[in-house]
């Protein structure tokens, strides 16, 4: 199955060791920019309803801001309790000044 690419952010909303919320269909979606690597994983913490978004960027993770626990962003790993479930990852390209995930 194809994937499906959609335009999710500009490159100029997510700067280089920042956070970026987006939403599609209802879905919501943390953008990383981590030493110029865009990021993208579902923003929900796995642990308990906590929007990473709100959460810290640590290096190549993010830090959920409820009970912390820390998600690798390139491949969604739960790193920390209480989290134990991974989160899913998403494929990103960059067409021109857009940030394109595949969501789908």
């Amino acid at each position: 199955m194809a994937e499906n690419y959609v335009a999710l952010a500009d490159i100029t909303d997510v700067a280089v060791g920042k956070m970026y919320h987006a939403e599609h269909q209802g879905k919501h979606y943390l953008l990383a920019n981590v030493e110029g690597t865009i990021y993208a994983v579902d923003d929900m913490c796995t642990h308990e309803d906590a929007s990473l978004y709100k959460g810290s960027l640590h290096d190549d993770c993010v830090k959920c801001p409820l009970h912390g626990s820390r998600f690798e962003l390139k491949t969604g790993k739960a790193l920390d309790e209480p989290a134990e479930d991974d989160l899913n990852t998403y494929a990103v390209r960059i067409d021109g000044d857009k940030i394109l995930v595949a969501i789908g």
